[in-house]
């Protein structure tokens, strides 16, 4: 079994600061690249930022030069530093990343259950 878990949400002050972990566990045999995504109410699921396992990234344009993404590939864990926070950027953070379990070729998607960021005074 392979599961994804985030932690780090909350409520913030805009200009605030928040970071997001996403630890993915299980009988994991690769990770390929993590990512994180987010949905704010009445809203389609964005693309935040993903890294691959070589260490490139891709941010959204909503969030460049405020968010960094990193990964620790020893503790399969990705994180997403979250500066200069705005109210538009109050959603549900997703964590999302393909896996290929130990017991199968098979890559599978993974999704984490989600943690609220809210940004407000």
């Amino acid at each position: 079994q392979v599961q994804l878990v985030e932690s780090g949400g909350g409520l913030v002050q805009p200009g605030g600061s928040l970071r997001l972990s996403c630890a993915a566990s299980g009988s994991i045999f690769s990770i390929n690249a993590m990512g994180w995504y987010r949905q704010a109410p009445g809203k389609q699921r964005e693309l935040v930022a993903v890294i691959i396992s070589g260490g490139s990234t891709n941010y959204a344009d909503s969030v460049k030069g405020r968010f960094t993404i990193s990964r620790d590939n020893a503790k399969n864990t990705a994180y997403l530093q979250m500066n200069s926070l705005k109210p538009e950027d109050t959603a549900v953070y997703y964590c999302n990343a393909p896996i290929r379990s130990s017991w199968s070729s098979a890559v599978n998607d993974y999704w984490g259950q989600g943690t609220q960021v809210t940004v407000s005074s």
